[in-house]
């Protein structure tokens, strides 16, 4: 019997082709080009396919906010739907416009999603479904639903309340012998990365929980395929104790996994893992025209004009706005500020693809510089604490006298992290690069004047950052003083209500010394 496993993971929303920042594109990605390559797969009909979505489907992408904030105009289920999935995944962001909104579109698909190790307080799986068994000519295929339990780090208490978050690798202990019993083949479709490097074993992060692939394999006997995702890595690997797979993000790779079972010896005769690239397949016509209206809503509400500039505030060297600030971060700053009534903020350039805005700003502008649907938080910190977050920060730079500075491996591999360095407002302070990490925050002064170690100050940062998020322990949920549960391009979409034009300002209390 063959059996070819075809999955996604991380689609974040993308639909069609586009990075949203301009109308009519047609990039290498995108569930239409995707579903084309898998319609092509099943046409040549070469044996049995399962088609299985590895998580974080339901946030990313600007059509996706869309749909969360108008849900009368249709649900990323309806989308889903349309791919054809045997069954899906739990991702992480999949939590992020809270849990009534995710149960909703839950109970929208028309495929089971599978999740064994997120339960209720009454000890019922999140999802209803902790995993799931196929019949293919009489062979009998499990798949076992994972997801990474570090979502409490990341998430709003409230949105987590009352739910028990698993270890996965404890978890797939607990099912995979029982799956083994059940079926012929055993398949964990796991949304969490590799915390180690997968030939050597060495930690590639620190060991949190949040990525539990590397012991997955090594730990669980009895898996036949492993899917993972979340960290947007390329990986099929045919090595390990398991093929394995994780394609990427936004649909730029589709994971094959192919299984040749042996009915007479109920065995696995031989398996193959490979990612097949999106890049120039014609879109899947049928998925294309039926969301077109959905796309020509979308791409209207992102041509509304809210507010212009008086200055410069594009973006056109992101390692320059890392090292100086910008009046792109200030104004984000700004905006923090005034929803929250504090005067010290923090915040982050999230990725390299953030030009900032031009003269006019449009919706469009908005939502393709700042990509994550973020609430606000104030913390109440000491300064020693705001200290160490300074100091997390500064480690995201590298020094050397050939190169001069540049990023750390740390932010970039095994997932790229641009996001986990944060800038400040409200407080000057400066960054010795050629001092060793840790000891790098060389100035620190709030209003002037020394910030001590035992002084209380309050700080808006993110409800990620808040709670933990990127490794900034000295934070937490306990220490939250106050919320803003407006999303921030709710909040910045008002601010330019109330403020038509925006002065670029460039910020000087931060000096990057090397």
């Amino acid at each position: 019997m063959k059996l070819t496993v075809l999955s996604t993971s991380d689609t974040h929303g993308y639909l069609y082709p586009t990075d949203f920042r301009k109308r009519n594109q047609s990039l290498n990605f995108g569930l239409t080009k995707v579903v084309s390559e898998i319609r092509a797969i099943e046409d040549k009909k070469e044996g049995n396919i399962l088609k299985i979505d590895n998580g974080d489907f339901l946030q990313g992408s600007p059509l996706s906010f869309y749909l969360a904030k108008n849900p009368d105009e249709g649900s990323m289920a309806d989308i889903m739907n349309e791919v054809g999935y045997d069954c899906g995944v739990l991702g992480n962001h999949e939590f992020n416009y809270g849990i009534e909104f995710l149960e909703r579109t839950i109970n929208r698909l028309n495929y089971p999603i599978v999740c064994a190790n997120i339960l209720k307080e009454n000890g019922d799986y999140l999802t209803g479904t902790p995993y799931v068994v196929f019949e293919r000519e009489g062979v009998k295929i499990a798949v076992l639903g994972l997801t990474t339990p570090y979502i409490p780090h990341w998430e709003q208490p409230q949105t987590v309340k009352g739910l028990v978050f698993k270890s996965a690798v404890e978890t797939a202990k607990e099912f995979v012998p029982k799956l083994r019993d059940l079926a012929d083949i055993v398949i964990v479709s796991y949304h969490g990365g590799f915390e180690k490097d997968l030939e050597t074993g060495e930690p590639t992060e620190v060991l949190t929980g949040e990525n539990e692939g590397y012991d997955l394999l090594h730990e669980v006997s009895g898996i036949d395929v492993l899917l993972t995702g979340h960290q947007h890595r390329y990986i099929a690997s045919n090595d390990g104790p398991a093929p394995t797979t994780q394609p990427g993000d936004k649909g730029k790779f589709l994971a094959r996994v192919d299984v040749d079972y042996k009915k007479s010896t109920q065995t696995i005769d031989k398996t193959h893992a490979e990612l097949i690239e999106i890049t120039d397949q014609i879109e899947n016509q049928e998925l294309k025209e039926k969301f077109l209206p959905l796309l020509e809503k979308v791409e209207t509400w992102l041509d509304q004009k809210l507010g212009t500039v008086s200055g410069d505030m594009t973006i056109k060297d992101p390692m320059e706005v890392r090292m100086h600030s910008h009046p792109y971060i200030e104004f984000i700053q700004a905006v923090q500020k005034e929803a929250t009534g504090v005067d010290v903020s923090g915040t982050a350039l999230f990725d390299d693809y953030a030009k900032g805005f031009k003269e006019t700003i449009s919706m469009r502008d908005i939502v393709t510089n700042y990509i994550y649907p973020n609430t606000l938080a104030v913390l109440s910190i000491t300064g020693s604490e705001l200290k160490a977050a300074l100091e997390r920060s500064a480690s995201y730079f590298e020094y050397n006298e050939e190169d001069g500075v540049h990023v750390s491996l740390d932010f970039l591999e095994p997932k790229v992290a641009h996001f986990n360095y944060d800038i400040y407002s409200g407080i000057d302070y400066t960054i010795d690069v050629k001092q060793p990490k840790g000891s790098r925050i060389t100035e620190l002064s709030y209003h002037g004047k020394p910030l001590l170690n035992d002084q209380k100050i309050e700080v808006v940062m993110n409800q990620y950052r808040a709670v933990g998020g990127g490794d900034y322990d000295m934070f937490g949920a306990e220490k939250i003083v106050k919320e803003v549960t407006v999303d921030m391009t709710e909040l910045i979409s008002t601010y330019l209500q109330k403020n038509p034009v925006i002065e670029a300002i460039q910020p000087t209390n931060f000096t990057l010394k090397q």
